[in-house]
């Protein structure tokens, strides 16, 4: 009996803890949403990187600083955390526009590389959602198709079957294509390891060496691919297919929490 009193003590001490502690991050968000409405963006900023620092993370918080920034004209941190908000929520038509708008804010234009319309599709199409949001859509197609099925095989009537054919055949097929785009979803995030560039210009190299010869330069808000870390130099790609190397701490990863 002392032992299950010494428990539930414990889980109730645990359970405390935990509504106070998510109490106080929201309290600080709220404050950093007072900051911003009254103008004080700098001050917006320290309170969700307040947030930030408890290990809490959400599209809005990621949002919110990216607005905030925005206000301030920071480039680098505008675009960082748009894109995170994205990672976090890829469907969100307002964070989408907004993120598109920041790119008016960059100084390099560069071009994407030439790709068909399908593959322009597909690949528009695999970032719509994310890996586990894909997977879920597989499951309720499934799901789906074995309710269909079921009617079909248990209907009466040519018109009834006929219909649960189709709904079968089409929940499978929609089924199939969330699965590949899961699968596919997953191999470009093992594979995708894209950064900001935060310096407001940047020398990127043909080697890891300021001695090496200059490559191309950049400048603040520009995304990046990094490719490999050899000491303190990273070899990034951009979109239109230049690869070179530059200081880590001129860039910041969008992996990185």
């Amino acid at each position: 009996m002392v032992k299950i009193l010494k428990t539930y003590s414990f889980l109730w001490i645990l359970l405390t803890a935990s509504i106070a502690w998510s109490q106080n991050t929201e309290a600080i968000f709220k404050i950093g949403n007072d900051h911003y409405a009254q103008g004080r963006y700098q001050e917006a900023i320290d309170a969700y990187k307040r947030v930030l620092d408890l290990n809490q993370e959400s599209a809005a918080l990621y949002y919110n600083l990216a607005n905030a920034n925005y206000k301030l004209n920071n480039i680098g941190p505008t675009v960082f955390y748009y894109e995170k908000a994205l990672q976090l929520d890829p469907s969100d038509s307002q964070i989408r526009n907004n993120a598109a708008f920041a790119e008016n804010m960059k100084i390099d234009a560069i071009e994407t590389m030439p790709v068909n319309a399908v593959k322009r599709w597909i690949n528009k199409a695999i970032t719509f959602l994310t890996v586990d949001g894909w997977a879920i859509t597989a499951i309720v197609f499934v799901i789906l198709f074995v309710l269909a099925f079921l009617g079909y095989y248990f209907g009466y009537g040519t018109g009834k079957k006929r219909v649960f054919f189709t709904l079968a055949s089409l929940s499978l097929l929609l089924a199939i294509a969330s699965l590949s785009f899961a699968y596919s979803a997953f191999a470009k995030a093992e594979n995708d390891n894209p950064a900001i560039v935060f310096a407001t210009e940047t020398e990127v190299k043909s080697e890891p060496s300021l001695a090496s010869t200059l490559a191309f330069k950049l400048h603040e808000g520009t995304k990046v691919q990094v490719l490999e870390e050899v000491n303190n130099w990273n070899r990034i790609q951009l979109i239109d297919g230049k690869t070179g190397w530059l200081p880590s701490e001129d860039i910041k990863l969008l992996q990185d929490f």
